[in-house]
């Protein structure tokens, strides 16, 4: 068995900075409440294709805010993930980060919790993927990386593109609602949970 980890809510609890961030510029450019979560899980790219197209400037300025957001993001873990991923570092048992997230963010978070790095096999962003969740190729490559089968797979998501992505990868889906209600995810995971907090290896094996 492998054990493929999203980043933003589900290893660490970093999605309500970001949903602040993005239903403020959601009210500001557009006058939409809630945006935040329509864009749940996609990168930067994605999002300026869909909503920025050929709006060069408010790009570089979007640019320049995130990575703002980022370099001074609090990272705190969701409860129980660290004790949860250890558990599996200790059985054995092969995991990776499989993130929408840049490398230089990712670098960083690193860097502040090297206990973290010391978990995960493998950390593969944004960078790493030719198409991005909801589609598949981001876990895909993750199999691939441990010569692993999607019946080998269990992946931990918590947004309906990550989720969505997880299905159709053919790998087992833990849907964390960090983000979402148990019952808004439900249908795109085999199991749901409100996070870490008692859930051991024996929930998936």
């Amino acid at each position: 068995m492998i054990a493929l980890f999203d980043f933003d809510g589900v290893v660490m609890d970093t999605e309500p900075q970001y949903t602040a961030f993005w239903n403020r510029k959601g009210m500001e450019y557009f006058g939409v409440e809630n945006f935040a979560y329509t864009i749940k899980g996609q990168t930067l790219v994605q999002i300026f294709e869909k909503h920025f197209p050929g709006r060069e400037e408010e790009q570089r300025k979007l640019i320049a805010m995130v990575d703002d957001l980022e370099r001074n993001m609090i990272f705190e873990y969701v409860p129980g993930a660290f004790e949860f991923m250890s558990s599996l570092k200790e059985a054995g048992i092969p995991m990776a980060i499989v993130t929408s997230s840049g490398k230089a963010k990712m670098g960083q978070v690193l860097q502040e919790h090297p206990e973290l790095a010391a978990l995960v096999d493998v950390v593969l962003t944004g960078e790493d993927f030719e198409r991005s969740k909801p589609d598949p190729d981001c876990f895909l490559k993750g199999m691939k990386h441990f010569g692993a089968s999607a019946e080998e797979t269990v992946v931990f998501e918590d947004s309906f593109h990550g989720l969505t992505a997880g299905r159709a990868s053919g790998a087992r889906v833990v849907g964390l609602a960090t983000t979402n209600s148990r019952e808004a995810i439900a249908p795109y995971c085999d199991i749901v949970i409100d996070d870490f907090t008692g859930f051991t290896i024996n929930d998936i094996l």
